[in-house]
């Protein structure tokens, strides 16, 4: 139960051999403990960079499914196009709406005409999602296709696509432009899920459109907040607790 404090930009290259206090291994923030190099969608990886022509999209797709243990190939079309799986995580902070479920009004108590009714929910952690899409499919159709998957009704503008990958014991991340291609990342990249792997975030860079949300998800994130605040007002409060005491005890 120490109160050890460390940069979010350093978690990543620290480790510890000593384990917290009971249930603090339950406890996510959400946020994954990486270094994060770069999320700006002016600057495109390596893969992006590069270009191919219809014979190297061959070899790399036969080299593609020669490497993989699984019945997930990529298919090359005649007019030159290719299909393929890629598997999306998806690590959302905050609940997502979806369309609630049917109740016969009660009596005296019409619903208002033209409310669309819906709830929230959080999304299991680490859940994973494969998705079977063209060589041309863009990163926004591929955000749009998982929230139909999952029945959200939210704006697509609110989340965003992430490549990450790992190097030299480092992870990086970046997000995706509307219209990068996901599946020739894929295949440029290889099927390693550590040279590449895709993550669906919620769209936190620039300012936040609140327009966007309706009142009751606003409504919710001020109680998410409201939570945050008082866990993280508890954890000072007891940090501070420990230091007091063991100032007295060195006393």
């Amino acid at each position: 139960d120490c109160s050890f404090t460390c940069h979010y930009r350093c978690r990543a290259l620290v480790r510890l051999d000593c384990s917290g206090p009971p249930g603090a291994g339950d406890e996510d923030n959400g946020n994954e403990q990486v270094l994060e190099k770069d999320t700006n969608v002016d600057e495109p990886s390596e893969w992006e960079k590069t270009e191919l022509d219809q014979a190297q999209v061959e070899q790399r797709i036969k080299e593609y499914n020669s490497q993989i243990n699984s019945n997930l190939f990529m298919s090359l079309n005649k007019d030159g196009s290719y299909t393929g799986f890629i598997k999306v995580q998806l690590k959302l902070v905050r609940p997502v709406s979806v369309p609630a479920t049917k109740r016969v009004p009660q009596a005296g108590r019409p619903h208002p005409q033209g409310v669309k009714r819906r709830t929230s929910f959080y999304l299991p952690k680490g859940t994973v999602k494969h998705l079977h899409i063209l060589s041309h499919t863009r990163a926004s159709e591929v955000i749009d296709a998982l929230l139909r998957k999952f029945t959200v009704i939210d704006n697509p503008r609110k989340f965003a696509l992430f490549e990450r990958s790992e190097k030299d014991e480092q992870v990086y991340l970046r997000k995706l432009g509307d219209d990068e291609q996901p599946l020739r990342l894929r295949l440029l990249a290889g099927p390693s899920e550590k040279v590449l792997s895709f993550i669906l975030k919620e769209n936190e860079t620039g300012e936040v459109n609140w327009d966007a949300f309706t009142l009751p998800e606003l409504h919710n994130f001020l109680l998410i907040l409201q939570r945050e605040e008082e866990e993280h007002v508890r954890r000072l409060r007891h940090r501070y607790a420990r230091c007091r005491q063991k100032m007295q005890e060195a006393l």
